[in-house]
């Protein structure tokens, strides 16, 4: 049985005459860990939102697969950019970690809390669980983000920037959090600061517009220069 997962075939996205991703071709199998690096502006979040379906591609297609089998939806967790978040929105952080169970129906109302307290301990956010998002710092909407995304245990988890003005002691924790999750959960992670995810992912891709993926066996990974004297494949 093929383990795929997400399969983007000869996808292109333009607006408004640009060309924002080109020709990509990209598979993600069940268990992969995918760091994303690439230049500002070279289509980074924008490849997230196509493989999320939230963006509609020019040409091609995204497919997703369940046990072999083409499904229509994936069972996702997902980090956004803090930045594609209205902070005035009048909801607090305990309403934002919640908002991650939506899709979760068998869940009684004393496992929904539970799983809740769960999450707001783990991101560390316990005497703020009753602010306002507006009231947080960046730090700590980036945290309930993180909660939000994590708190249904998804099968895939994608996270964009994930540690965008997380402070240094959390930072060391949010690594201890994927590296737990990347034993039986699927990541596909964007990140400027990639030494050491790029020691965790199994699988690393340089998005500038088209994509390509390095297949060094002993990854040297920075911004500048993803995988210096190595082959590349498409």
């Amino acid at each position: 049985m093929s383990d795929k997962i997400i399969q983007l075939t000869d996808v292109s996205l333009s607006w408004s005459q640009r060309s924002i991703l080109e020709n990509i071709n990209l598979t993600i199998n069940k268990s992969d860990f995918v760091a994303i690096t690439g230049p500002n502006g070279g289509g980074k979040t924008t490849l997230l939102r196509v493989i999320l379906k939230l963006l509609k591609p020019t040409t091609g297609q995204v497919a997703y697969y369940y046990n072999g089998t083409e499904a229509e939806r994936l069972h996702i967790g997902y980090l956004p950019q803090k930045n594609m978040i209205d902070n005035k929105f009048p909801i607090t952080v305990e309403q934002v970690v919640k908002s991650g169970l939506i899709a979760e129906t068998s869940l009684t109302k004393e496992l929904q809390a539970t799983r809740i307290d769960e999450i707001i301990e783990l991101v560390e956010l316990n005497q703020r669980r009753n602010y306002a998002i507006g009231q947080l710092s960046g730090g700590q909407l980036q945290r309930t983000l993180l909660g939000r995304a994590l708190i249904s245990k998804p099968e895939i988890l994608i996270l964009d920037e994930p540690l965008s003005y997380i402070d240094k002691q959390f930072e060391s924790k949010i690594y201890d959090i994927i590296d737990h999750l990347s034993h039986n959960t699927t990541i596909i992670l964007v990140s400027h600061e990639m030494s050491r995810i790029a020691s965790m992912a199994n699988r690393h891709i340089i998005v500038d517009r088209t994509i390509e993926e390095c297949t060094a066996s002993h990854h040297y990974f920075t911004l500048d220069c993803p995988c210096p004297s190595h082959p590349h494949s498409h």
